[in-house]
């Protein structure tokens, strides 16, 4: 009986060793969600298309909100204390915000050069580099290049590569997921690439005037062509006589579209609408702009649809 009952202790010691080290193992794979930080709605979006269920995502600025000016919040300090990964546009465009949270959150995995902060810009392709001196009577040029590159659908196929291998090297077990998570994201990107050129076959070569110098990579990559701006210089305001300009500029080329950003006031815009014939069209930079734009296949759909159909109206 002694030695029943001590192969019976025996058993029960075991079992409950088993169910402790299935049910740590259990805790560790769910410890390996990453907590992933972006600076944008955008960088968020292709997060997720490639983290899935193994990354916990979240924005700083909105979709509605300006990017160059976004207030640093003690919530957003907060979250990147906890950060495994920060993923930035780059280029300059949060360098009025960003760089003291880096510092203050005091998260080594997150400062730059460390392993968890990747620049998007580094694997982009950028445009407007500019190849002379840069000065403050340009306006707010950004010396690096135009920031708004996550406009072509190539540099977001380019961006969800990079997070996706940054992911493996922060989650080297669950590398063939993440490969796997981009491999499906790309043939969905090149789909829709396929259906956009469909839909701006007949945009090709249409000109537009827009507020602020945010489109060149979408207007190169669906064949728009950008005529003038809103803003006399980038970040300058629209002066009296720069706003007749632009009216008189529409006027003699006959430019049908102004494009604006929704985190500018439409009154310019309006103005010159009225007095040019041409219309304004409010397109999004963003992911999360409005709701019917939540991710970055949506941003490209409501764009392109607001183009053709506002195009479609006026012939």
């Amino acid at each position: 009986m002694k030695t029943k009952h001590l192969w019976f202790e025996l058993w029960a010691v075991a079992t409950l060793a088993a169910l402790f080290v299935a049910g740590f193992a259990v805790s560790n794979a769910a410890a390996k969600t990453l907590n992933v930080m972006t600076t944008t709605e955008d960088l968020a979006s292709l997060a997720r298309e490639v983290g899935g269920e193994h990354v916990k995502v979240e924005s700083i600025a909105r979709g509605y909100q300006d990017p160059h000016f976004v207030e640093a919040k003690p919530s957003f300090l907060l979250k990147l204390q906890k950060a495994d990964l920060l993923v930035l546009v780059g280029l300059q465009l949060e360098i009025g915000w960003l760089p003291p949270l880096i510092t203050q959150s005091r998260n080594s995995r997150i400062q730059v050069g460390a392993q968890g902060y990747l620049d998007a810009s580094t694997v982009a392709e950028i445009l407007e580099k500019p190849t002379g001196p840069v000065t403050r009577a340009m306006g707010d040029v950004h010396p690096l290049g135009n920031p708004h590159y996550w406009l072509d659908p190539g540099n977001g196929r380019r961006i969800a590569k990079a997070v996706a291998q940054k992911l493996s090297e922060l989650d080297r077990d669950d590398a063939a997921y993440f490969e796997q998570h981009f491999q499906d994201f790309d043939r969905r990107l090149q789909e829709a690439e396929k259906r956009w050129a469909q839909q701006v076959a007949s945009l090709k070569g249409t000109e537009v005037i827009t507020y602020h110098n945010s489109w060149p990579s979408f207007t190169e990559r669906f064949g728009l062509k950008v005529v003038g701006y809103v803003e006399p210089k980038p970040g300058i305001p629209p002066s009296p006589s720069h706003t007749l300009e632009v009216i008189n500029q529409i006027k003699q080329d006959k430019v049908p579209l102004i494009l604006v950003e929704p985190y500018f006031d439409l009154k310019t815009p309006k103005a010159i609408a009225d007095q040019s014939g041409a219309q304004v069209l409010v397109l999004l930079p963003s992911v999360g702009g409005v709701p019917q734009a939540t991710n970055y296949f949506q941003l490209f759909d409501y764009n392109i649809r607001l183009l053709t159909e506002a195009l479609a109206q006026r012939k």
